[in-house]
């Protein structure tokens, strides 16, 4: 969350939410003064994301069911976070246009995803992207990397804003 620079009051949202997790760290991290977009494609994801934000007392948070292609996102964000879900996205240089277009101009879009390698937790090694593919289809979306950086021992985050 850093290094997309969420801070209190920052409006952000997460594609491919499935049951919250990031949602809620988000939410904690915007604060009341702040809202979290939580987009899935899964209505049952949604519905998870809801019963979850209730449980849990989070006002911040609105749900938001979207599409293979575009996830439906409102204007002004300041931050987008995609963990682990880029190799299920139809096409990601039209999704990924789609979300540039969300941010505000000095918004960052952070993608976090498994190393190509293999190893560890995570989707099988022939499923996983390479950080290379993610970066080039980013830049074809229109968005240039700002920041790329190894999680240990299995992840990479890769850090992009619209291009200037």
């Amino acid at each position: 969350m850093d290094a997309l620079l969420i801070a209190e009051g920052s409006v952000v949202a997460e594609i491919g939410a499935a049951g919250g997790w990031f949602t809620v760290r988000l939410a904690q991290r915007v604060g009341q003064n702040g809202k979290v977009y939580a987009e899935d494609i899964q209505p049952e994801m949604i519905e998870a994301i809801n019963r979850r934000a209730q449980r849990e007392n989070l006002t911040n948070v609105k749900p938001i069911l979207g599409a293979a292609r575009d996830p439906r996102l409102p204007n002004g964000l300041d931050a987008v976070l995609i963990v682990e879900v880029y190799r299920e996205m139809d096409d990601p240089v039209e999704l990924l246009k789609k979300v540039a277009r969300a941010l505000k101009p000095q918004g960052r879009i952070g993608i976090v995803d498994f190393t190509a390698g293999g190893g560890g937790p995570g989707p099988a090694p022939e499923e996983r992207v390479s950080p290379e593919t993610e970066i080039r289809a980013a830049e074809a979306a229109g968005l240039q990397l700002i920041k790329r950086e190894d999680v240990p021992p299995f992840m990479f985050l890769l850090v992009f804003g619209r291009r200037t």
